[in-house]
């Protein structure tokens, strides 16, 4: 019987090693609140308990993202727009999930759908700018939303980019509200409601600005539509 408690106490942290066992993915270091030493404590420590994949990292901040750079060097996957890092080679694709951002000051959850979907092992295309305001925009990409194993849908303002892309594709669908918008947007609950009450069917709908938690579901949903070939 192992003496591993699946568990690494750090000090400030008592860091879970034992998640990929449990669900097949190593945990994430959420990065909002913490030190540049504690982030990079902790996707050293990551990065030894799971030397086959990436060590991944959200939500960091500038001096965050130096420190990253700075300790790990070329082994250092870095995204400014997304706010996020990876440590280590990334997987080998294995299926395609698209991310759909109805404009561009969606870009930073879009981003962040993104890369974790790639961290967790998908390919991953981003289709930018494509809101309901110009609908001649969306249509020009259908052929990318239906070659897709999930899309990630993005959209703020009044939401409706998912319920739109929902009703031209049978594809999977995962929509994500931001807190992009004027007034009693609300934050971001207006788009958020807006999705819960797609008419569309078949869309899914995570938090707001919670591009991390899409980019798990679509890999995930990738990975399991494309299985690996049996040796």
């Amino acid at each position: 019987m192992s003496d591993d408690p699946g568990w690494r106490d750090l000090g400030f942290a008592r860091l879970d090693t034992d998640r990929a066992s449990r669900t097949g993915d190593p945990e994430v270091v959420y990065g909002a609140g913490k030190s540049p030493e504690q982030a990079v404590t902790l996707l050293r420590t990551l990065r030894e308990a799971h030397p086959g994949r990436p060590a991944l990292a959200t939500r960091l901040s500038d001096a965050v993202l130096a420190a990253v750079r700075a300790e790990f060097g070329s082994s250092a996957t870095v995204d400014e727009v997304a706010r996020c890092a990876a440590v280590g080679p990334l997987p080998t694709p294995l299926g395609e999930v698209v991310v759909v951002a109805a404009g561009t000051s969606d870009l930073t959850v879009a981003g962040e759908a993104a890369f974790t979907a790639r961290a967790f092992g998908a390919g991953v295309t981003v289709v930018a700018d494509v809101g309901v305001a110009g609908l001649h925009r969306l249509l020009a990409v259908r052929t990318d939303l239906d070659r897709a194993d999930c899309l990630v849908v993005v959209a703020g303002m009044e939401g409706a980019l998912p319920s739109v892309v929902g009703g031209l594709t049978g594809v999977p669908l995962v929509a994500v509200p931001t807190s992009v918008g004027y007034g009693v947007s609300l934050g971001g609950l207006a788009a958020l409601l807006a999705m819960l009450n797609s008419c569309a069917p078949g869309v899914v709908v995570v938090n707001v600005d919670n591009g991390f938690g899409a980019g798990v579901h679509a890999a995930r949903v990738a990975r399991r539509a494309r299985p690996r070939a049996v040796p």
